[in-house]
């Protein structure tokens, strides 16, 4: 495991920032040369600390205004049959399962509060959906 100094975490935040950046974009922007990139970078990477480098397509980012996630409790065993259910709807994004409290969590995107609340409610109305809590999110920072 590689521990990140001021100047690596400066240079994790600037690749997250523009993973295409090259060597010499990098050092210019962190105030030192190309070599020292290079062999921090190459440090980050052969360390396991940078384990990948990945590119975002428009689809990846959402144009729903308003978007949330809402956390379901399904009675019984009916969580594929409600996850295939919500993945029929086109504003659910993503169904997840998961554990603790909540059995599913449904990724919603719309384009307007009011379209979002008439999710809320068809879903609240599924059969064997028992309990659910919504989560409005209100800013995004990557």
């Amino acid at each position: 495991m590689v521990e990140l100094d001021k100047l690596d975490t400066r240079l994790v935040g600037a690749l997250r920032r523009n993973g295409r950046a090259s060597l010499s974009e990098l050092a210019a922007e962190l105030n030192v040369t190309r070599s020292t990139i290079r062999t921090r970078l190459d440090r980050l990477v052969e360390g396991g600390e940078i384990v990948g480098f990945s590119v975002v397509t428009r689809s990846d980012v959402r144009p729903d205004p308003v978007r949330g996630f809402m956390s379901l409790e399904i009675a019984g065993r009916g969580a594929e049959k409600i996850s295939k259910s919500l993945t029929r709807m086109p504003q659910v994004q993503m169904v997840h399962s998961t554990n603790g409290t909540w059995d599913l969590i449904a990724e919603i995107g719309t384009a307007t509060l009011e379209e979002f609340d008439q999710v809320l409610s068809a879903i609240r109305r599924l059969e064997g959906v028992t309990r659910s809590e919504t989560s409005l999110l209100l800013s995004t920072r990557r």
